[in-house]
């Protein structure tokens, strides 16, 4: 009984003391909203994929907060005021670290993660990825500017 509590104690020890990996950064828009008017389908979609980033980053409940504030302001930039209030009141809902969404505060790591400030290894793991995603960018407008000389 001993060497048994003795293992799960050590197994406990150990997950608390991995990090944890961030996923790749993903983003689908809006989620579950629109990212556009009928007149232009992508009309605040920029402001959506913003907001993705920092829900994929995750952090305090202050930066969530942030974040969502950030995404009102950019859609009411746009001229949709009201827009912009039926999407802050959707996330504000909606994103919480406890739904085990894909759209979640903090997506980007393992699910319950809840409202923690990023630690050194953390943004660590974000500019490690923000790297391979201007990597990623600069190849694509490589490969668009190849192909655009071509025509």
């Amino acid at each position: 009984m001993r060497l048994a509590s003795s293992a799960i104690f050590l197994s406990f020890i150990s997950a608390i003391a991995c990090a944890d990996t961030l996923k790749p950064f993903t983003t689908d828009g809006c989620s579950i909203f629109p990212d556009g008017s009928l007149e232009d389908n992508a009309k605040w979609m920029e402001c959506c994929i913003r907001h993705d980033f920092a829900y994929w980053q995750g952090g305090s409940l202050l930066e969530r907060e942030e974040a969502d504030d950030e995404l009102k302001s950019c859609v009411a930039n746009l001229g949709e005021k009201n827009i912009s209030l039926l999407m802050h009141l959707g996330v504000r809902m909606g994103g919480s670290p406890l739904y085990p969404t894909w759209y979640r505060w903090g997506y980007g790591w393992s699910y319950m993660r809840g409202y923690e400030p990023l630690s050194k290894e953390e943004q660590a793991q974000i500019k490690g990825q923000l790297l391979v995603l201007h990597n990623l960018i600069g190849e694509f407008l490589d490969q668009a500017a190849s192909k655009a000389s071509v025509e």
